[in-house]
């Protein structure tokens, strides 16, 4: 094997490796059980702890202009509400339904791209759409007796989450040449904890089993800060592209998991829908280009 395809499919493997390790975060949450904003400010500091020597060896030699760092403000108050929303869609809904409606963040980017990246709209993204949105109709089953008020409303903060992590790829993509991945990291932290601290209940963190505080940032250790480094890893390997498409092992592994661990198992009408959504999301991210599609 040529030392090109063999560091291709380096690439390939840590990718994958990464979104698996993101797909255990729904067995983790159930397991350390605590209020979803004190979950998602403990992985958020510690993920901003682990970004700052990397901070200080990756660098843009640039300085930032201060529209940047406004974007880099409101970075931090996106990721903030994507990772809080998410973390209480898990609390609400079953795991498929948190996971797959917030994957329809690729295809919300490409709804956005128009104006916001100045990209064009194809008949592709609309026919994306179209089945995303028909696959989360499925997906809930509106009609269905079964569909309760805590599917509905996790159904809702997954979307939720969506459209600020959606944000969060279109402003990452704008600040890439003022700040690296590293820098993006430790800075917009800098906003997101105080705002995640300011959404936790008096009295949550003393309340928190012992235990359950231990998992949690066990998890932001590992998920969080090395899957996140490994993903980065693989990126600068292989094109972003083909790594967007890797990434939805994540909700793949995490319904699995859910159907074997959690006895969460989707009827068969729902497992067509999020086929459908990601089937969506596909579409979206193997029509873009390299350079442009998101990861």
């Amino acid at each position: 094997m040529s030392p090109d395809r063999s560091r291709r499919v380096g690439g390939y493997a840590l990718i994958a490796g990464a979104a698996t390790s993101w797909g255990m975060w729904p067995l983790i949450l159930r397991r350390a059980p605590m209020d979803a904003s004190l979950q998602s400010v403990i992985v958020m500091s510690i993920l901003t702890l682990a970004s700052l020597p990397l901070c200080l060896r990756d660098r843009v030699p640039a300085r930032a202009p201060r529209a940047a760092w406004l974007g880099i403000a409101w970075l931090g108050v996106a990721d903030a509400m994507n990772i809080a929303l998410f973390f209480a869609a898990y609390q609400r809904t079953s795991v498929a339904i948190a996971v797959l409606t917030h994957y329809l963040t690729p295809v919300l980017v490409a709804l956005a791209a128009p104006w916001a990246l100045g990209e064009r709209m194809t008949a592709r993204t609309w026919g994306a759409t179209l089945t995303s949105l028909a696959g989360l109709v499925l997906l809930l089953r509106p009609w269905s007796a079964g569909l309760s008020r805590g599917d509905l409303v996790g159904a809702a903060l997954g979307a939720g989450s969506a459209v600020f992590y959606a944000s969060n790829v279109i402003v990452t993509k704008k600040l890439s040449r003022a700040f690296s991945g590293s820098e993006q990291m430790f800075f917009h932290g800098l906003v997101a904890v105080p705002l995640l601290w300011l959404l936790v209940p008096s009295g949550a963190l003393a309340s928190a089993p012992r235990a359950s505080l231990v998992v949690i940032a066990l998890a932001a250790l590992g998920p969080g800060a090395l899957g996140g480094l490994t993903f980065v890893w693989g990126l600068r390997r292989v094109p972003a592209g083909h790594a967007s498409v890797l990434t939805l092992l994540e909700p793949l592994v995490a319904v699995l998991l859910a159907a074997i661990w959690l006895g969460e198992i989707p009827p068969v009408v729902s497992v067509f829908g999020g086929a459908a959504v990601l089937a969506g999301a596909v579409v979206v991210v193997t029509g873009r280009t390299p350079s442009s599609a998101p990861a």
